[in-house]
């Protein structure tokens, strides 16, 4: 039964019904009980957030919302009602940003609408001027070393000359702007530098796919160092100096499955082991600021654990563990290393920033939430769940359920639930624990939601990686199919309620959904995810070229006739006929990964073939959503075609698309309220019934 709609908004679902909101048939029991949540609460800027102290512990640095568009902000101590913003972007905002370690400069990068055209800038605290370092068009620049040691430079890759392919290192002056060239890249991936600024190795990938450290020797040689074969390739790499610089720490697969963090002597090439984890890859590690000694290190296998190397910060971690629940994330330190910034990272809650001072008498100052309101409100637990796939393998997973679907909060409903399938991008990433506002969105409108590591995901040991060789539209989907029948025998998910949705891979991971396995889903929400591997591989970002060989193997080979056939035996464009099931699609126009013409052609096949699909085009918007208004606008479109297809309750479109910019131009009248709400908003910008 679909379900029923009419259109104002309401909070409860006993209120909702007398007031016309959508309302299906397959939730549970108690449902009443629990409001409906504004979209929002969760897709909106964070109130305060990234809290980071200036290296001399002075000043307190974190970003937080100017008339509706994220800013930095500074205050004058480590106050944050003293903070003033600092950088004045009126559109898609700034979010990432680090201290100069002069303590009066904050460095930041920035694209335009998503083309990941990256600058690099700086703000001048005590002028308030904002310059941007790389002022030369159509770069991709990003920040490739800072040092303690010369608190004036940094370094900077920019891929400025031919093809943009390479970027070479550049040693900048952050007073003045003065650009000098360190490193010209005759054609590796990558340096790695130290704290003198003195490039030390360079990557190459091979073309096997492989990975070779070289080192620099007199005359502008490269003599390689460590080679490290293709299925070592991705679970190994080198990880920075100890303040010697003699020492480099490397985190190694080689001889193991999961990766361990080692130390190279590199006057002897003795090798010792720092720290390792049967079950997982380490994930992160606290290094003295300083000394550059490894004091703690993290695994995470369905949560993060820290293993303590150093007995010098035992007693701050255990204090600190006292201070608030959640897992614990060191976020900076203070070159003296007394002052520590500390973020605690909750399941149904936000995140809670604390000033830690370490002292003879540590005390933890809470700073604040990222979002206040996110306290108030009914949110969902998040369970791990381990899934056997059909060959043996464990599939870390994570279940988020409605809270009255769940009153004993023991991980299962009292009755079965319609189902989101909520499949994470990369493929080379994987899915944590923590507050996720997709979750929390899903299993607030009434849906279970899954989210699961299928082989392929990173940070469970390379043999777990590696089994996903060439297994796109493959095993890879083959897991995501396990775990929906894990769902439905465990009496989670209703049979035929199952939908899926996902990012780049996941997106990709959706539209294998309907062509691949056309009965298993209802209906399926890509975003931003490629259609064809063909017309992928043949069309990265230039920045790509040096990892294209890592493509070649693990993903297939467009360059030979045997490797066409086989990328089109997975692509879904060649099997739109297959889809019998609603679709929704969500794509940025200036996406440099998965480019537009991705959702372009699958469109244009399937209402060659008269099959509906809804096609939602942000115009300034790349590999995903950054701005508030299209993040409202795409999940309102979302939720009202979940409700329709899997049946559960949904706040009506209303104001949400006020500030986007996008088009539809398929199928909106698919969605229930789309094409009344696109009339009523002159902001979003409808088109005919065409592709673009």
């Amino acid at each position: 039964m679909k379900a029923f709609r009419t259109g104002a908004i309401g909070f409860a679902l006993g209120a909702a019904l007398a007031a016309g909101l959508g309302v299906g048939s397959a939730l549970a029991a108690g449902a009443d009980d629990v409001p409906l949540i504004p979209r929002a609460k969760f897709f909106g800027n964070p109130e305060k957030a990234r809290a980071r102290l200036s290296p001399d512990g002075k000043r307190l640095a974190f970003v937080a919302p100017v008339d509706g568009v994220l800013n930095v902000w500074v205050s004058t101590d480590d106050k944050p009602e003293n903070a003033k913003p600092v950088t004045r972007d009126t559109h898609r905002g700034v979010v990432n940003y680090s201290w100069a370690f002069t303590s009066k400069h904050i460095l930041y990068s920035q694209d335009k609408n998503g083309d990941e055209d990256n600058h690099v800038y700086v703000i001048n605290l005590e002028s308030g001027e904002i310059k941007d370092l790389t002022p030369i068009e159509k770069i991709a620049a990003q920040i490739e070393g800072v040092s303690e040691r010369f608190p004036d430079e940094i370094l900077v890759g920019i891929n400025d000359r031919g093809e943009r392919q390479f970027h070479d290192i550049h040693r900048v002056n952050i007073q003045t702007g003065e650009r000098k060239l360190l490193q010209e890249n005759p054609g590796f991936a990558g340096f790695l530098t130290d704290d003198d600024f003195k490039v030390r190795f360079a990557i190459n990938i091979t073309p096997d796919a492989g990975q070779e450290l070289l080192k620099a020797e007199a005359g502008g040689k490269w003599e390689p160092m460590i080679k490290i074969g293709p299925l070592d390739s991705m679970t190994s790499s080198p990880a920075g100096f100890d303040k010697t610089g003699q020492h480099l720490y490397f985190i190694d697969s080689r001889e193991r499955n999961t990766a361990a963090l080692t130390s190279i002597d590199l006057a002897t090439g003795k090798q010792t082991l720092i720290a390792e984890d049967p079950r997982a890859d380490i994930g992160g590690a606290l290094a003295h600021p300083t000394e550059k000694t490894i004091q703690a290190v993290s695994f995470t296998y369905t949560r993060t654990e820290w293993k303590v190397l150093d007995p010098a910060i035992q007693p701050d971690l255990d204090y600190l563990r006292t201070v608030a629940d959640g897992e614990i994330q060191i976020t900076g330190r203070t070159l003296d290393d007394k002052r520590w910034t500390v973020a605690y990272l909750m399941d149904n809650g936000p995140v809670r920033f604390y000033l830690y001072d370490r002292g003879p008498e540590r005390k933890a100052t809470f700073l604040f939430t990222s979002n206040r309101e996110l306290e108030k409100l009914p949110l969902a637990r998040m369970h791990p769940q381990v899934i056997k796939s059909r060959d043996g393998l464990n599939l870390v997973s994570y279940l988020t359920l409605p809270v009255w679907s769940d009153p004993d909060g023991d991980g299962r409903p009292n009755q079965p639930l319609p189902l989101v399938l909520n499949v994470h991008g990369g493929p080379w990433a994987r899915d944590d624990w923590g507050y996720d506002p997709e979750h929390q969105l899903l299993a607030n409108r009434g849906y279970a939601v899954l989210a699961v590591n299928y082989r392929g995901s990173t940070g469970l040991g390379k043999e777990f990686l590696n089994k996903a060789q060439r297994e796109w539209a493959g095993k890879m989907h083959d897991d995501l199919i396990d775990a929906v029948n894990w769902a439905v025998q465990e009496k989670i998910a209703i049979k035929d309620k199952v939908g899926i949705m996902g990012g780049s891979y996941g997106g990709y991971a959706t539209l294998v959904g309907l062509t691949f396995t056309p009965d298993t889903f209802a209906c399926g929400v890509d975003i931003v995810g490629p259609s064809s591997l063909l017309t992928l591989l043949e069309n990265p970002p230039p920045y790509w070229y040096s990892f294209m060989p890592v493509m070649k193997l693990r993903v297939g080979d467009w360059t030979t006739d045997e490797g066409r056939a086989f990328l089109k035996s997975r692509s879904p464009l060649f099997f739109v006929e297959k889809i019998k099931v609603p679709l929704l699609i969500g794509q940025g126009a200036n996406d440099p990964r998965v480019k537009q013409a991705e959702a372009d052609q699958i469109v244009a096949a399937m209402n060659e073939r008269k099959i509906p699909v809804t096609y939602v085009l942000f115009h300034d918007e790349g590999h995903g959503f950054a701005r508030p208004q299209n993040r409202f606008a795409f999940y309102a479109i979302t939720e009202a075609f979940l409700a329709e297809n899997l049946g559960g309750r949904f706040e009506p479109i209303g104001e949400a698309f006020a500030g986007a910019d996008f088009s539809v131009p398929s199928g909106k009248e698919a969605v229930p309220g789309l094409a009344k709400a696109l009339e009523a908003a002159p902001a979003a910008k409808p088109s005919a019934e065409k592709l673009p």
